[in-house]
């Protein structure tokens, strides 16, 4: 790869939620880097420290052309990205794949924030290719609680019946709707951020969950990152089934580097 000028390398271009993404930002701002960083919703914007050489931009990346855009936008203006550093959820595989395809065309220097695979904590865990695996589990008398995302629900919910299903929800409203229109009652959603309560130890909401709907199984995506770990942790703790959506292939060509070694390639700024 060729070597990039100071100009060049002073600016980089974040995707980004609230997992890793604050944290990396707040090290690379440290560094020396100028961040932009592109976010999906407005209340991801509150997970990031202000900082003079920090930018958060609010809105999902509408295909490679908008992504294309972006980036020809910021050279046109004089600043154009060094770097573009992928920390999407490993689930968000299209715009994985459509920011690998427009850094390719342009010749835009692209790394992957890479989430390691966790160890097996859980006592029964099965690892499932895709949503539709559940269908060929005998799930009849499990009380299911799911944690794949409000969009994933109608799909899953129709493969499990008629096992009595729950869901732990982001909280917002697209969220909430999705999860009402794939038949979900009120009573069996719960709306929080993992491992989130003010006061509470960690996990205390999750387990209370567990308590109060009688949970014996959970779905959840594999994730590498805090929730899965989180999930693990409880089905352990309270012997339960742990489901496990095996993540999607990384887009090929694309350098990968878990977090660490992420920031070492990166260097400082100057």
């Amino acid at each position: 790869m060729p070597s990039l000028d100071p100009q060049q390398r002073r600016r980089l271009w974040l995707i980004a939620g609230t997992g890793e993404g604050p944290a990396l930002a707040r090290v690379l701002l440290e560094r020396g880097w100028g961040v932009t960083v592109a976010v999906v919703s407005a209340s991801a914007c509150r997970a990031y420290d202000a900082h003079p050489d920090l930018r958060l931009e609010v809105g999902g990346l509408a295909g490679p052309a908008a992504m294309a855009a972006r980036l020809r936008q910021a050279t046109q203006g004089g600043q154009p990205f060094g770097w573009v550093v992928d920390a999407s959820h490993p689930f968000a595989s299209r715009v994985s794949s459509d920011l690998a395809a427009t850094c390719r065309s342009l010749g835009q220097p692209l790394l992957r924030l890479l989430r390691p695979n966790l160890e097996a904590e859980a006592v029964d865990c099965t690892l499932l290719a895709g949503c539709e695996e559940l269908a060929c589990l005998d799930l009849a008398r499990e009380r299911l609680l799911f944690a794949i995302g409000a969009r994933h629900l109608p799909k899953a919910l129709a493969l499990v019946a008629p096992a009595v299903s729950f869901a732990r929800l982001l909280p917002n409203p697209a969220s909430l709707r999705q999860a009402r229109a794939a038949g979900l009652p009120e009573a069996h959603l719960a709306c929080h951020r993992p491992g989130t309560g003010a006061g509470l130890a960690p996990l205390a909401l999750e387990a209370a969950l567990i308590r109060q709907w009688g949970i014996t199984a959970v779905v959840c995506r594999q994730s590498g990152g805090t929730t899965e770990r989180c999930w693990h942790t409880l089905c352990r703790r309270f012997g339960l089934r742990l489901l496990l959506l095996q993540r999607p292939e990384e887009p090929e060509g694309v350098e990968q580097l878990e977090l660490p070694d992420l920031i070492a390639r990166l260097g400082a700024c100057g």
